[in-house]
């Protein structure tokens, strides 16, 4: 793992701009589960009945009763070693922007400044009636209760900010994070399987341009052979030692 760490690390050196791409897998170390593994959220509520746009509009007391379990976690999770890393690539002014899959909002706790939310955050929610934000504290006092969030001003049903099934993603969002996968010099591929678009073109997007890939994953995905290389471990561990690297090669 040594010598990928080390290759990684030239390369951010090298690199005329950095951006990252991370998915769940980044968070996991913070105590948040991936959906889609085993024993994850989508093995005991079916998507297709807790997590559509069309299932919350008909009946939006099931998302939140998915919402009582999922909360605490999110509300409960620390950015982790890795988060943290990517933090501190931003401040040492190689990380232009992180892009991720993730609506636990961990990369702005860790202290990363541009971040593009594809799928959304957990910390607000909008009123489908009258479209008034509201924040986190102010719904949950009803999901607490087992009572659908509803706005303090209309009374209409109020959703969560996060991209439900079936959901057009944020179409400036989806741009911005484009631009920067064409425009990047490295793309830094952490925690995510590229299972699901648009993430899962955007590696691909920097490649056609010319820019570099390194992948950080538990396990391999169909993308790795595109990669100029991937290190295999918990992102946790490896990201701070590429940083680590890194400040070496800076300092020598």
């Amino acid at each position: 793992m040594s010598e990928e760490i080390e290759k990684v690390a030239g390369l951010i050196k090298d690199a005329e701009m950095v951006v990252a791409l991370t998915g769940a897998g980044i968070s996991v170390e913070s105590g948040i589960p991936d959906f889609r593994s085993p024993g994850g959220l989508w093995s005991r509520y079916d998507p297709a009945v807790y997590g559509t746009y069309e299932a919350f509009v008909n009946d939006p007391s099931k998302f939140w009763e998915l919402a009582r379990e999922l909360n605490p976690l999110l509300e409960g999770a620390k950015p982790n070693p890795a988060h943290l890393a990517l933090a501190e690539l931003e401040r040492l002014g190689k990380c232009e922007a992180v892009i991720t899959q993730n609506i636990d909002h961990l990369h702005q706790e860790a202290g990363s400044t541009t971040v593009l939310e594809l799928h959304g955050t957990y910390g607000t929610a909008t009123c489908l009636k009258c479209e008034r934000k509201h924040e986190l504290e102010e719904i949950k006092k009803f999901v607490e209760l087992e009572k659908i969030p509803t706005c303090t001003d209309c009374g209409g049903v109020v959703k969560p900010d996060v991209v439900l099934f079936g959901e057009p993603l944020p179409s400036n969002t989806i741009a911005q994070a484009v631009q920067l996968a064409m425009e990047t010099s490295l793309m830094l591929v952490i925690g995510t399987s590229l299972e699901v678009v648009p993430a899962a073109s955007l590696p691909i997007y920097t490649r056609r341009s010319g820019g570099k890939l390194a992948f950080f994953n538990d396990t391999g995905t169909a993308y790795d052979q595109i990669a100029d290389v991937v290190v295999y471990g918990l992102a946790g561990v490896t990201l701070p030692a590429v940083v680590s690297v890194y400040k070496e090669l800076v300092e020598d």
